[in-house]
């Protein structure tokens, strides 16, 4: 979708001149999405929260810097992506008291799932919550770029050339990511899969 043509693009516009609820509207549209990538990114999910509002505060204190340049969605995923970078940086430089603090909250907090909402069967369930828990962990072993690619891919909102914006890399980059992304994913999870086919 061009840029002049993005309604979310138009809405951002409305924040920057003062418009609460046009923002309240993005934040309802986009909350679950950014949630689940910045918790399949982190695989922390008392972090994911707290970063994932970051996300949407930084949106909303750089409005006045917004410009239409590009889709609304490829700017708020360049901005989630920074942010996960960031932590994931300060984690590598205190991995002592990261660790503690998550399992401080783990002890306190009920685990939280967020998972794309889908209904599945009873009989499924268990299947579903294996093969779930094992593409999480196939996902985390990805080298960041790949993961984010991947992550990015499943966003509707995103065309390979808005994923290739959010990263910072040529679009024949993005898909050489995305391609190996998913070999990978198919290799390490062939054994759960019944054809060891990807699909989208």
């Amino acid at each position: 979708m061009p840029v002049e043509l993005d309604p979310d693009a138009a809405l951002m516009l409305r924040v920057k001149r003062g418009d609460r609820a046009a923002f309240a509207g993005l934040v309802e549209k986009y909350k679950q999405p950014v949630m689940n990538f910045v918790f399949r990114t982190l695989r922390d999910e008392i972090e994911a929260e707290d970063l994932a509002q970051n996300v949407f505060l930084q949106v909303y204190k750089s409005r006045a810097r917004y410009e239409r340049t590009a889709k609304f969605s490829t700017w708020l995923f360049t901005i989630a992506r920074n942010l996960c970078l960031n932590e994931i940086r300060r984690r590598s430089r205190h991995p002592a008291e990261s660790l503690e603090e998550t399992h401080a909250e783990h002890d306190d907090q009920p685990q939280r799932q967020y998972e794309d909402k889908k209904v599945f069967l009873p009989t499924e369930n268990v299947l579903h919550g294996e093969l779930a828990k094992k593409i999480e962990e196939a996902l985390a072993g990805l080298p960041e770029n790949q993961r984010t690619a991947i992550l990015l891919c499943r966003q509707d909102e995103l065309s390979y050339e808005e994923i290739a914006e959010v990263l910072d890399c040529s679009l024949s980059a993005t898909k050489s990511l995305i391609h190996r992304g998913r070999e990978t994913l198919k290799e390490k999870l062939k054994p759960y899969l019944q054809t060891g086919e990807w699909t989208d």
